[in-house]
C-alpha cells in the first residue's frame, strides 16, 4: 500500500475519532461532568474544521473511492453537533427535565435529521465577480454545540432556552444560505482571523466553566453575530 493510501486511511480515521469523542461526551454528561462533555465537543469541532482540508490535500476521493468520506463526516457531525449537545441540554436541565422537555429536545433532532438528509444541504454558488465559488449550508447549519454551550455559559432561563431551541429548529427549514466557514472565499482572512480569536476566547470560557466570566461570554458573541450577519448579507444580495 502506497504512502498516499495510508494517508487517505489516516484522514478517514481522523474524522472517525469524532465518534468515540461523542461517546465520552455522552457518558460524561450522564455523570454530570458537563465541562468534559463540552471539551469533547470542542475537540470534535476542531477535527471537523480541519479534516476537510486534509482530505482535499491527500485526495481521498481518488485514492479511496470506495469510502464515502462525506457520509462519514455527516454521521460524526450529527452525533457531535446535534445528539450530544441536545442530550447535554436535557441532562444539565437547561430545558425542563420532563416529558415536555423531551419533546423540546426532539425538535432539533428531527429538524437536523431533515437538514442533514437534504440533497442541497451543502451547495456551491459562484461569487458575483465570477472569480471563485463559495460554499454554503442551506438552512440553519445545526450548530447546536455552540448554541447549547452559550445557554450553559449564560445559565439562561429554561423558557428562554426552549424558545431558542424551537426557533433554531424552525430555521433549519428556512432555505437561507449560511457560509461554510472552512470553505469560505468571502473576506477569508478576516473570517479566519476573527474565528481564531473567537476560538481562543471560547477555550478560556470552557476552562472557567461552570462559572465563566459573563463579560468574556458576551464579548465572544461578536463572531456568531459576524457569521450570521455576513451569511444573511450574501444570501439576500444574491437571492
Amino acid at each position: 500500500m502506497s504512502l498516499r493510501t495510508w494517508a487517505a486511511w489516516g484522514v478517514h480515521l481522523y474524522t472517525a475519532i469524532g465518534a468515540p469523542l461523542a461517546l465520552i461526551a455522552l457518558v460524561a454528561s450522564g455523570r454530570g461532568y458537563f465541562q468534559l462533555a463540552f471539551l469533547c465537543m470542542t475537540v470534535a469541532t476542531f477535527i471537523d474544521s480541519t479534516d476537510g482540508v486534509l482530505a482535499r490535500r491527500v485526495g481521498v476521493k481518488q485514492v479511496l473511492p470506495q469510502i464515502d468520506g462525506a457520509r462519514l463526516d455527516d454521521i460524526v457531525d450529527y452525533l457531535n453537533f446535534v445528539v450530544v449537545p441536545i442530550v447535554v441540554a436535557y441532562q444539565a436541565e437547561l430545558i425542563p427535565s420532563t416529558w415536555w422537555g423531551l419533546l423540546v429536545a426532539s425538535a432539533p433532532l428531527v429538524a437536523s435529521g431533515y437538514g442533514f438528509s437534504q440533497a442541497d444541504a451543502k451547495i456551491e454558488a459562484p461569487r458575483e465577480d465570477g472569480a471563485q465559488t463559495n460554499h454554503y449550508f442551506t438552512g440553519f447549519p445545526s450548530y447546536w454545540n455552540i448554541v447549547v454551550f452559550y445557554l450553559y455559559a449564560f445559565q439562561s432561563s429554561q423558557w428562554f432556552n426552549v424558545a431558542l431551541l424551537l426557533i433554531f429548529s424552525l430555521m433549519v427549514f428556512v432555505p437561507i444560505r449560511y457560509l461554510y466557514p472552512s470553505r469560505n472565499t468571502v473576506a477569508r482572512n478576516l473570517t479566519y482571523g476573527l474565528g481564531v480569536l473567537w476560538a481562543l476566547l471560547m477555550i478560556v470560557v470552557l476552562i472557567q466553566l461552570p462559572q465563566p466570566s459573563q463579560t468574556l461570554v458576551y464579548i465572544s458573541l461578536f463572531y456568531p453575530i459576524y457569521y450570521v450577519g455576513l451569511s444573511f448579507a450574501l444570501h439576500f444580495r444574491t437571492a
